[in-house]
């Protein structure tokens, strides 16, 4: 937990200010039992009702100085303690946005969303009983024994013999607790992933008519959840009763000895009740000390978990040898490109150079041995059966995941060499699933480009086809989109992230079956639009449908994470049995023949 450290840098005075004013009510908590025993013996022992109002007026001012002192703690303490949280959770989505997918699946969303809310709200409040409590309860427990010593030396020997009965207390249910905290927070993670599964699914549940079964695992999630808490919660519930016994023990024990020392005149009747007093301090300090024992078992559980987080380096990160710029195209490149003239140019948009990946590089490889380039201007289409790569193959453009064998270039630059801002802002990339935002169409829009004028954003739609839709709402593109899009259809989503993409003018442009919604004459204006405005976009096509591709520059034929065939359509007709095999599960035979 001391690596945390650090996000109280810019609140050092809270910090350092905050314990020292509930010092000063420490000490005057400690004073007033001393200050009960001179009254009493000084005072209603000699019937001097002057001093009983003297010393009366001293405590009631020393109690309004503590209560000040304690309100000024509590004051720092909420800033500090809030502060550093604010923080920690910023650093938190700052790195874990940093984070590339294989990073992110690793720990899963669920799990991500528990760490940056319900773990670091632990670690803040820790914080907050730090300056607040773990000096004071320490120091009254400590400082009242001392206290007690002074009043009757033999007597406190009691106190201290309850230290090490105590200390073992604490010790057992420490470590019996830690491991439970941990596994609580684990199926914490666990009933997260289910509620947002079904939150997430609750429409695809109730088409199929399983709110039943679904209902049955959250049940079962939850009472695993509840299971562990259960024992968690008996093993600290042992800890109050027990400090207790111990400490009350230790009273019976000293009102025992304390009366026989009356009886024999060594003790007077204000130092029995002063001693009674701090031992009630004492016990009370011993129960904040047991809760705070507590907090600060599940905060460093959090803060095992958070850390976990903040050590993970990014597997994908920015290019530290050429800064982002683009680095001198090697003699080699120049060769390789020299080798490979196209009619559009020399030096290809995008080059796969015998490029290999797997999502697991001990498992089966989802590319192999892919070697292709693709040149400025191309429209290329990209088709194949479910899971033979194809969305793999796009992803590996923007760098989302690094290759395993090869490399792939952009404008003739291995694209580990790029920072990653300047290589994705060469890049439009319209994913599978269409994605909004909540906020108006022309917001979503402008993703793609923040500075897009209101003219640059209705020719991006009107590009998409998405224009005519736009146009029949009342707001037009100030009308609102709900949470991901929910008062969409599937085609006005996927027209909207098309014209999100086109709005920045990307150099190269990735339609990952982004047209999956559109019906066939809404695809075919797509297509034909994006000939239209794109003569200098190198786009890629990715889609199930030979009627998208077909009309494209170049197909590429994926089967099996392997290039089947690189071609026009009239030339994998002829040539690909793949190609020519996906045309006929599509096409009728006439138009296969044609």
């Amino acid at each position: 937990m001391l690596k945390f450290a650090v996000f109280l840098k810019p609140y050092k005075k809270e910090s350092i200010l905050g314990p020292l004013f509930k010092l000063v009510e420490a000490i005057l908590e400690l004073l007033l039992p001393t200050m009960v025993a001179l009254m009493i013996n000084h005072g209603v022992g000699k019937e001097d009702t002057h001093y009983v109002w003297q010393m009366g007026l001293l405590m009631l001012l020393m109690s309004i100085l503590g209560f000040g002192s304690s309100m000024v703690c509590q004051f720092y303490a909420a800033r500090a303690s809030q502060g550093f949280g604010t923080t920690l959770r910023n650093t938190m989505f700052q790195h874990i946005s940093s984070l590339s997918y294989a990073d992110l699946d690793k720990f899963g969303t669920p799990s991500l969303i528990n760490r940056i809310t319900n773990d670091v709200n632990q670690l803040q409040t820790a914080v907050a009983m730090l300056i607040r409590l773990v000096i004071r309860a320490p120091f009254i427990c400590i400082g009242a024994i001392i206290m007690s010593m002074i009043l009757d030396f033999r007597l406190a020997l009691v106190l201290l013999a309850a230290t090490p009965i105590l200390g073992l207390i604490l010790y057992l249910v420490i470590t019996k607790a830690s491991p439970l905290y941990r596994l609580y927070q684990t199926k914490l993670d666990k009933i997260a992933l289910v509620l947002s599964e079904n939150l997430t699914g609750v429409r695809v549940i109730r088409a199929f008519a399983k709110r039943g079964t679904e209902r049955v695992k959250f049940t079962t999630a939850s009472d695993d959840l509840t299971q562990t808490a259960i024992r968690v919660g008996r093993i600290s519930a042992l800890l109050s009763p027990t400090t207790l016994l111990v400490v009350n023990g230790a009273i019976i024990a000293i009102l025992w000895i304390g009366g026989i020392h009356i009886q024999y005149g060594s003790l007077s009747q204000g130092e029995i009740i002063a001693f009674i007093n701090y031992i009630t301090q004492i016990l009370l300090a011993l129960i904040v000390v047991t809760n705070l024992i507590i907090l600060f078992t599940k905060a460093a559980t959090s803060a095992a978990r958070i850390q976990e987080v903040l050590d993970t380096q990014a597997s994908i990160s920015d290019a530290v040898t050429s800064g982002g710029q683009p680095a001198p195209v090697s003699a080699q490149h120049r060769d390789e490109a020299d080798s490979r003239v196209s009619p559009q140019d020399t030096v290809p948009a995008i080059s796969f150079d015998h490029v290999s990946f797997g999502y697991n590089t001990t498992g089966q490889m989802a590319l192999s041995d892919v070697d292709v380039d693709i040149y400025p201007g191309e429209t290329v289409g990209i088709i194949g059966g479910t899971g033979s790569g194809k969305s793999t193959f796009v992803n590996l453009i923007p760098r989302f995941y690094d290759v395993v064998e090869g490399s792939i270039r952009v404008d003739g630059i291995d694209v580990r060499d790029y920072k990653l801002k300047q290589l994705r802002q060469k890049i439009g990339i319209v994913p599978q699933k269409a994605l909004l935002f909540t906020g108006t169409i022309a917001d979503n829009i402008r993703w793609g480009n923040e500075h897009a004028t209101d003219e640059e954003v209705a020719r991006a739609a009107a590009i998409a086809q998405a224009e005519e839709f736009v146009s029949s709402l009342p707001e037009k593109y100030d009308a609102p989109i709900t949470r991901g899009g929910l008062n969409l259809s599937g085609g006005q989503k996927q027209r909207l992230t098309i014209a999100r993409a086109i709005v920045g003018n990307p150099q190269i442009l990735i339609l990952d079956d982004s047209s999956s919604a559109l019906d066939f004459a809404t695809d075919a204006a797509l297509r034909q639009s994006l000939r239209d405005h794109s003569t200098h976009m190198t786009v890629l096509l990715v889609s199930q449908r030979v009627s998208s591709v077909q009309h494209a520059d170049k197909i590429i034929v994926f089967d099996e994470g392997r290039i089947a065939g690189i071609g026009t359509h009239d030339q994998l007709m002829s040539s690909s049995d793949i190609y020519k095999e996906i045309n006929r599960s599509q096409l009728s035979t006439q138009e296969v023949d044609q």
